[in-house]
């Protein structure tokens, strides 16, 4: 009888543990839940019209004076500024010496419908969006990540390079230029479809504009990405970035934070774009610009007609003055990337080497920059860098009366010469 009362006992504090575990565990996924309605709340502005478009994203038309931009506390007070003169121009070099692509490029959610006037098309984000991250505040942000300690390494950089040398988990191969007031910059990017092998892997081709270097800039970005983990598949899309403290805290993908301003009712930030350039065939390209108005925001223009959008000044320091550093190229994020093998395998602009050129490597033709004689032409001084030369790499490929052309990416893993 002892024995039995002693192992009805361990049963019930048995049975109480359970239940109380359970009860703690239901606490912790209600306030998590609770959590994830309130950010989707935050993210998701009511819509005046929904469109569903054929590969799974649903765009909302929002009311441009209510989007997130809005929610920023610098910008509570802002003003919607109209589009500069200049940028109504048309800016564009000539094409004369443009490589056989086509330039008919569009979104995928056009072919569903269209936004009325006075609205802005944004990504509607989903639970299953923001259950894929670690971290609700960081949603639509590039990782944290830890810098190489330039006083241990051996790593061999200029100073046009130094801040895609410092990170640990990022491969850069671009073309890049060093100067003191760049108000703008320009190029048609090859549009591509290439492969990420690991769900938190992204690869993009892209343009940067910065102020600073090494451990510590500023940045505004625009082009193409592939990145499963923010947008749920494996589809290339435009996107946009900015940052005012390399990464760490502010800024973001697309309007998946507080801060850029749409003003286009034609194109979708994060939205997936077709068609894709394939080898021994058609290829497609998309123009995209950024530029500096006289108040300090920074425009994205795309298909050499459609702005987007801005950049506020209010988001901004030394960036509200100019730039002092554009890139153009492809970055790989990856936890295997300058690590032990093996390597990632996330490809890079088309995923072949740079010197397949036309046809089989991803491409920029009329890269421009924009300074202060407020003209578009081809940097004086450029420079070529790959962080990982045997993975990705990068070629300015310079012909006499001929534009130049850059060609870059890779394969990433290619033994024997990236494992």
């Amino acid at each position: 009888m002892w024995k039995y009362n002693v192992a009805m006992l361990l049963l019930w504090v048995f049975t109480l543990c359970i239940i109380l575990e359970l009860k703690v565990e239901a606490k912790a996924s209600s306030h998590f839940e609770r959590e994830i309605e309130a950010k989707l709340k935050l993210l998701n502005k009511p819509a005046v019209k929904s469109i569903r478009s054929e590969n799974g994203d649903i765009i909302d038309c929002i009311n441009i004076y209510k989007q997130p931009a809005f929610d920023h506390p610098a910008l509570k007070n802002h003003t919607i500024q109209r589009v500069p003169d200049f940028l109504l121009k048309s800016e564009s070099p000539s094409r004369e010496n443009s490589l056989n692509a086509s330039s008919d490029v569009f979104q995928t959610w056009q072919k569903s419908g269209s936004c009325p006037e006075g609205t802005v098309p944004i990504r509607r984000i989903l639970k299953e969006d923001l259950l894929r991250v670690s971290s609700l505040d960081r949603f639509g942000q590039k990782p944290i990540e830890p810098f190489f300690n330039s006083t241990t390494t051996n790593l061999n950089f200029s100073s046009l390079d130094a801040d895609a040398s410092y990170f640990n988990n990022r491969s850069d191969a671009h073309l890049v230029t060093l100067g003191y007031n760049y108000i703008g910059a320009t190029a048609n990017i090859n549009v591509w479809n290439p492969k990420v092998e690991r769900p938190e892997d992204f690869t993009t081709a892209q343009i940067w504009l910065k102020t600073g270097n090494g451990r510590e800039f500023e940045s505004i970005e625009a082009g193409w990405v592939v990145n499963p983990k923010l947008y749920g598949d494996t589809d290339t899309r435009l996107f946009a970035y900015w940052t005012k403290d390399s990464y760490k805290t502010t800024g973001c993908f697309d309007v998946t934070c507080q801060g850029f301003v749409q003003i286009s009712s034609e194109m979708a930030l994060g939205s997936t774009l077709q068609p894709y350039s394939a080898p021994f065939n058609q290829q497609y390209e998309i123009n995209v610009g950024i530029f500096m108005d006289n108040g300090g925001n920074w425009w994205l223009r795309v298909k050499d007609r459609i702005m987007v959008g801005y950049w506020p000044a209010e988001l901004l320091g030394n960036l509200r003055h100019s730039a002092t550093l554009v890139q153009w190229g492809g970055q790989v994020f990856s936890y295997a990337v300058k690590t032990d093998p093996p390597h990632t395998g996330t490809q890079m602009g088309s995923g072949d080497e740079a010197n397949g050129r036309f046809g089989f490597a991803c491409y920029m033709t009329n890269v421009r920059i924009k300074d202060y004689s407020k003209s578009l032409k081809y940097p004086e001084y450029v420079h070529t860098y790959a962080a990982e030369p045997y993975c990705y790499n990068a070629l300015n490929d310079v012909q006499y009366g001929k534009d130049p052309v850059l060609y870059f990416g890779g394969p990433g893993r290619h033994p024997p010469y990236c494992l």
